[in-house]
């Protein structure tokens, strides 16, 4: 497999895609989900569009109730659902399109986090 091959990889997919991907590959939905792990659907939802982390112990609940492994789950490498397939071909320009968007996405994740490392870093700059 190819690193462009590896949907959920992290330079493709972020914490909270593999979540989703790994939610779905279950066949939960996040009401389901969520009362399973005792959080609320917010929470959850939080989690997947990767404005917040689960904690520890909640990413272990998860892999548990998702039967993927914590590496999968934090990393994209190791056991976790298969890369997505419908079975329609895709030309090559399509796929080196989507490539690139997954690449981008990546790209603004880290970004973003960077600047919120930044930011903290001003803020205590400032109060210093």
């Amino acid at each position: 497999m190819t690193d462009d091959d590896n949907w959920y990889g992290d330079d493709a997919a972020t914490l909270g895609d593999r979540l989703v991907a790994a939610r779905s590959a279950a066949g939960l939905d996040q009401v389901e989900l969520a009362t399973q792990l005792g959080v609320k659907v917010t929470t959850l939802d939080a989690w997947e569009n990767d404005w917040k982390e689960p904690r520890a112990n909640r990413l272990q609940m998860l892999t548990g109730l998702l039967g993927v492994s914590l590496r999968w789950l934090l990393t994209g490498v190791g056991e976790g659902p298969e890369n997505p397939e419908d079975g329609t071909e895709i030309s090559n320009d399509v796929n080196d399109m989507l490539v690139e968007m997954r690449r981008l996405r990546a790209q603004i994740a880290k970004s973003s986090v960077k600047l919120g490392e930044l930011e903290k870093r001003l803020r205590k700059a400032l109060t210093e």
